[in-house]
């Protein structure tokens, strides 16, 4: 490269990275423009509209409140991925969507849920609206190119079989759709619909269409509802969660910068300023994607920084093993970044592949950090296989090009781990053990295995009148203490009532004693009155059909990603101790939340997520490594020479391993020293996740191949 190009470009790269920089602070500003600007925060960091529905039908059976639950939670996912539906005693339902400031519009918008019927020409009712899976509306062409609007329908089982048979016999004819009594369509049957899907033409506009498919969406539910309240609800971890977050973020990213800087002189400077251009892209495209952005969706990004941080780690190992051979730095970059290449696309596919599956069958939370996860994952490519190679070329093309800028791998006796391994999966066994125990103990002196929080198993729901308009950082230390005295629990979740001095406390479900204590203790202390203290019973926010969608997501994501690996390393142990190593990661985070009894909430399914991104991530790198070591072998692949092959494989990204494991460490450490308790309390447990991932990579992967490999190789020669 010229060194009027190298200067160009740097030029470019320090201009887009000032422009980026500059758009990212008005984002996160507070006032001015960036007030405009903002990125759509959950309601654990910006609170939002809260909704409660009446239930007009008496007596509702438990399976069709779950069910209008569960259907009400799909269909507010549209204004943001983070909204929560849950139920409040026996006959309401309340809604929170985050971000959002006007109950009226939303209101509006979402509608009063009441009954959808589909009715024969003579008026006979054949299909109800809880036959309808989903009604979305689309642009498509007819067959002489005009464009025309449509809402396409898709129906349960049943409602398949029943729309079948009706259409079939009232080919020509048209079928009314009714809402509420009133006629919305008038749909003609053109032909048979056997397939569980229609479609319903005849609109002049798209709002036609969108109006109409919200009604029939609306028209679905298991129940009818009727508006009983709506208000809008402050922050649950306060702006101080956002401020911290945010302190750590760039506190926790200088020290990662001033490491790769140390670590890898030149080509960590170039490391430095393609992260800051990361980070800047990332802040971006979640305002311009309107991501809205929680606290698991904060470790997504994390995990993307740790991922774009691990490709150049990867890059610059290369480097410094090409320059040891005796190769010109110049040289040595190139070969160093097409030898990387592989592990970091293998590496990165296999995480977003997983990306994409929870994206698509998770639900909440998971498809919050999802979002997230991909978005992570696509600008580190970007940023370390792009950005990255032309600032360093560009360096190297402006004079820095002596080789003890780059630094010289130096040689290693390969350290014995394979010969480790019965110590290895002793330790873990031990550790997994421990946490089964642990749950055994607390199931039957508490009755439940974990410390489920109120996400999970639902509670009490205290609302007062203060008289006084409280900051959640003053309900935190001020009122949450008497709270938590009585119930003897930490896992408290406080919000206010915009607009009124109301504040709602949530809880684990309290006794008439604890309610009452409750209620007493906050009249003595807070001078208010019984009449303006009222409790009542809430669900979980994660149903019983979430907690199901994240678990075939997940399990979804593992065979997927088996059989990613499986085909690139053209060998089934790999994948196979790849998701054996994930399930290890998974059992020993359990063992940590259920030893310190950390409360299992929202954050739970990030966290597990999150250690499978970063763990399968790392395995990957080592497991090329081994790939590549293996094509060099001429001999027979007796026991000891893949015991040579791993151990010389581990050894030789052993510092790769550590260096990605400590710049992601910092980070979460970060959050944990600055953050507020709720933020420490999901830290916690990630910062153990993280050092099993690493642990789980080094230690039980790699060997959990080399037994299967082995096994292998006695069993052929036995025939």
């Amino acid at each position: 490269m010229k060194k009027s190009k190298a200067a160009v470009i740097m030029a470019f790269v320090l201009a887009a990275l000032v422009g980026l920089g500059y758009y990212a602070s008005l984002i996160l500003s507070s006032t001015g423009v960036g007030e405009n600007m903002s990125i759509p925060l959950g309601l654990d960091l910006s609170g939002g509209v809260s909704i409660t529905y009446k239930v007009m039908d008496e007596n509702p059976s438990a399976e069709d409140m779950d069910d209008t639950v569960y259907k009400l939670q799909k269909r507010v996912e549209s204004y943001s991925t983070e909204s929560t539906v849950y139920k409040v005693g026996d006959d309401r339902i309340t809604v929170e969507i985050p971000g959002i400031q006007d109950a009226n519009t939303i209101l509006e918008e979402l509608g009063n849920p009441g009954s959808l019927e589909f009715q024969k020409p003579d008026g006979t009712v054949f299909m109800t609206g809880d036959m309808v899976e989903d009604a979305q509306a689309a642009t498509t062409q007819d067959k002489y190119g005009n464009k025309q609007y449509i809402v396409s329908l898709k129906l349960n089982d049943e409602g398949a079989k029943v729309f079948g048979e009706v259409t079939s016999e009232n080919i020509g004819k048209s079928l009314p759709i009714v809402y509420d009594g009133e006629v919305i369509s008038y749909p003609t049957v053109q032909s048979a619909i056997t397939g569980g899907e229609a479609q319903i033409t005849g609109m002049s506009t798209y709002e036609q269409a969108d109006a109409l498919a919200t009604q029939i969406r609306i028209g679905s539910l298991s129940l009818e509802l009727s508006e009983l309240e709506s208000s809008v609800t402050g922050a649950q971890l306060g702006s101080q969660a956002i401020s911290s977050s945010l302190k750590a973020g760039a506190i926790g990213l200088a020290i990662v910068m001033v490491f790769m800087i140390v670590m890898y002189a030149v080509p960590g400077i170039a490391a430095s300023l393609a992260l800051a251009v990361y980070t800047t892209l990332v802040i971006a495209t979640l305002y311009l994607f309107e991501i809205t952005l929680t606290l698991p969706g904060i470790a997504g990004i994390i995990l993307g920084i740790g991922m774009a941080v691990d490709a150049n780690v990867i890059v610059f190992s290369r480097i410094r093993e090409e320059i040891a051979t005796g190769k010109s730095v110049n040289t040595s970059m190139k070969i160093g970044f097409q030898k990387a290449m592989s592990a970091i696309l293998d590496g990165n596919i296999t995480t977003l592949i997983a990306a994409f599956v929870l994206m698509g069958l998770g639900s909440g939370t998971v498809k919050g950090f999802a979002y997230t996860l991909m978005i992570g994952i696509i600008l580190s490519m970007f940023t370390a296989m792009v950005v990255t190679r032309w600032i360093l070329y560009s360096l190297y093309a402006l004079g820095l090009k002596d080789e003890k800028f780059y630094g010289r791998a130096k040689e290693h006796k390969s350290i014995n781990f394979i010969g480790k391994k019965a110590v290895f999966f002793t330790i873990s066994l031990v550790v997994i053990a421990a946490g089964f125990i642990s749950m055994g103990v607390h199931k039957a002196t508490e009755g439940k295995t974990l410390n489920f929080g109120l996400d999970f198993m639902g509670g009490t729901s205290t609302t007062a009148d203060f008289g006084k308009d409280y900051t959640i950082e003053e309900i935190e230390s001020e009122i949450v203490p008497y709270v938590e005295k009585i119930t003897g629990d930490s896992d408290v979740q406080a919000n206010k009532v915009e607009g009124t001095t109301q504040i709602t406390i949530k809880t684990r479900t309290l006794s008439l004693d604890e309610r009452q204590a409750i209620s007493d203790t906050l009249s003595e202390n807070f001078d208010i009155a019984d009449s303006d203290i009222t409790s009542q019973s809430i669900s979980s926010t994660i149903s019983g059909e979430m907690r199901s969608d994240a678990m075939v997501a997940v399990i979804v994501s593992c065979i997927c990603m088996l059989i990613y690996i499986w085909f690139r390393f053209k060998d089934i142990r790999f994948a196979t101790s790849a998701i054996l190593a994930l399930v290890h990661d998974v059992l020993v985070v359990l063992t940590v939340y259920a030893v310190l009894r950390i409360s299992v909430g929202n954050t739970f399914i990030a966290c597990m997520l999150t250690i499978i991104g970063y763990s399968v991530n790392d395995t990957i790198v080592i497991f090329d490594r081994i790939r590549e070591n293996m094509a060099g072998i001429t001999s027979r692949q007796t026991p000891e020479v893949l015991a040579e092959v791993a151990n010389r494989s581990l050894t030789q990204t052993l510092s790769r391993s550590i260096n990605t494991s400590i710049t992601t460490f910092i980070m979460v450490v970060m959050l944990y020293i600055l953050g507020v308790a709720s933020i420490r309390e999901f830290a916690l447990p990630l910062m153990a996740g993280l050092i099993c991932g690493a642990y789980s990579s080094i230690c039980i992967a790699t060997e959990l191949w080399y037994v299967m490999k082995v096994f292998s190789y006695k069993k052929h020669n036995q025939k």
